[in-house]
């Protein structure tokens, strides 16, 4: 019984994720490429336009699908189990429980799923080199991994792997408590029931709080792990990037790209967690 619904819960939340990531991926290009966007000239539109000539809008899928068939199944059933032995004997897990539970989980499979992501960045930043004309650095996930291990190592999957972590303790702790929070906190006031509205309400809550939250993280993750082994790297480590930033760009820059991760996490959140949900529902299994 608990193994075959933790079995269920698992495959419900690949598939959810799968459709989620598929829905917004050329929103996550674009939020990409804004953050490594130095000096003006990078308006919304204007790198909307030259990301859909060059074709780069679903150019990095492979492996950003790769790492979601085992990040998002593993933080989300880590998180209800956290969650459920804090709530042994019956008592009310608190805010900050879940809050904790929510990052912990996150965070420890997002060090996992790390080099996926990279390859994701790389690739994604790649398709920029394909509109100059210039050959792409890699031309798939398993060349990308192996030419990424012969030039830096096999560590070298792992670059960009703190600010990649802090971001997905900060990013789970306002997706999976807020949306958790939202969601009972609908309910239990009786602003609807257990139903589509307040799933789409409670993913709208967890979109903005966990973007609020992890914008800064993610524009130094995007930053750091798009460098290579170049002589010139321009950032040493995560806080001299910060540093850099904030000096160079204004603290304005650590939101540099709000707008496209947010639109992008919202609609995710929402793809999300509604279809996991109705899957649920589907499959007999209490819901989240």
């Amino acid at each position: 019984g608990g193994r075959r619904e933790a079995l269920a819960k698992v495959s419900l939340s690949s598939v959810s994720a799968a459709t989620a990531e598929v829905a917004t991926f050329p929103i996550d290009a674009l939020k990409t490429r804004l953050q490594l966007h130095r000096g003006p000239g990078g308006g919304v539109l204007r790198v909307a336009g030259e990301l859909v000539r060059d074709g780069g809008h679903y150019r990095g899928l492979s492996p950003a699908i790769l790492r979601h068939l085992f990040y998002t199944p593993l933080r989300i059933v880590g998180y209800e189990h956290l969650r459920s032995s804090l709530a042994s004997g019956g008592r009310e897990v608190g805010l900050l429980e879940k809050a904790i539970a929510g990052g912990v989980s996150g965070m420890c499979v997002q060090v996992l799923a790390s080099p996926a992501d990279l390859i994701k960045i790389r690739m994604q930043a790649d398709s920029r080199l394909l509109s100059q004309g210039i050959q792409p650095r890699y031309t798939g996930v398993l060349d990308a991994f192996t030419k990424i291990i012969r030039a830096e190592g096999f560590l070298g999957l792992w670059k960009g792997v703190a600010p990649n972590a802090q971001r997905a303790f900060l990013v789970n702790m306002g997706e999976l408590t807020c949306y958790d929070q939202a969601k009972h906190f609908i309910i239990r006031e009786q602003i609807c029931d257990d139903n589509l509205y307040a799933h789409t309400l409670a993913s709208v809550a967890s979109g903005l709080s966990a973007t609020t939250l992890s914008c800064p993280a993610d524009v130094i993750k995007t930053r750091m792990m798009n460098q290579g082994q170049e002589a010139k790297a321009l950032y040493r480590n995560s806080y001299d990037c910060l540093v850099k930033t904030v000096k160079h760009e204004g603290a304005t820059a650590l939101w540099k790209g709000f707008l496209p991760t947010w639109a992008r996490l919202g609609p995710w959140q929402f793809v999300f967690w509604v279809s996991y949900e109705k899957l649920r529902q589907a499959s007999g299994i209490s819901s989240f």
